[in-house]
């Protein structure tokens, strides 16, 4: 296939990337798509406005689409892309961009083709080498911890200085500056500020305040 890259204008300016939107974008798992507009308001009320809602629930289509439509300020992807069914389905619903936990030459393509930018998963060192390849530089680095966390993207900064990551996957408020603070890291994502108990209540000021806590990661 043909080069792609991952690194298409960002909805937040025409010259930045989706990696610098902020330091963290939230990873959000919806159930129910009542909640998608009052948590996506207080998200971005805490500093967060790029907010990934993977596809893990049979809500997930509406719950960008409500965001989209609702919450102007929100830069709404989909995440957990599997497959270029996916890719349209995200287009459809209004996402912003794209994020996968892995990638194969067809799911790629199929990313490149949206015109969307997007962050294709990686967990090795020949994954970010074939992407190079292929003119993405942006990417996902998946499960960061399991797969070496800090250590490990530490190690590919000086041979893959084009690379850019963000790492998800066990990253949390007590390990997320430690990431921030590689150089080939432009943000992290994450889930600790979207705590189970918090959504179950609709306590969305404790998710703006723990938002607001993540985006002052890099002040």
């Amino acid at each position: 296939m043909g080069a792609v890259t991952s690194t298409a204008p960002s909805p937040g300016s025409p010259d930045s990337s989706l990696l610098d939107l902020a330091p963290v974008i939230p990873v959000v798992i919806v159930h129910d798509v009542a909640d998608a507009v009052p948590m996506a308001r207080a998200l971005v009320a805490g500093g967060l406005p790029a907010i990934e809602v993977t596809f893990r629930t049979p809500a997930a289509a509406d719950a960008i689409r409500a965001i989209a439509e609702e919450v102007p300020d929100a830069v709404v992807g989909a995440g957990t892309v599997l497959s270029p069914e996916h890719v349209e389905t995200a287009v459809a619903a209004g996402a912003r961009f794209l994020v996968t936990p892995g990638w194969t030459d067809r799911l790629l393509g199929a990313l490149d083709a949206s015109g969307l930018p997007f962050l294709p998963g990686v967990s090795t060192t020949s994954e970010v080498v074939a992407l190079l390849e292929r003119g993405v530089e942006e990417m996902k680095f998946f499960p960061a911890e399991a797969a070496g966390g800090t250590a490990y993207l530490k190690a590919l900064a000086s041979p893959l200085p084009r690379a850019r990551f963000c790492p998800t996957g066990g990253v949390n408020a007590s390990n997320a500056a430690g990431y921030l603070a590689l150089p080939n890291v432009g943000c992290v994502g994450g889930t600790w500020m979207l705590p189970s108990d918090a959504l179950a209540a609709g306590d969305w000021a404790r998710v703006e305040s723990l938002s607001r806590q993540a985006a002052a990661l890099r002040d």
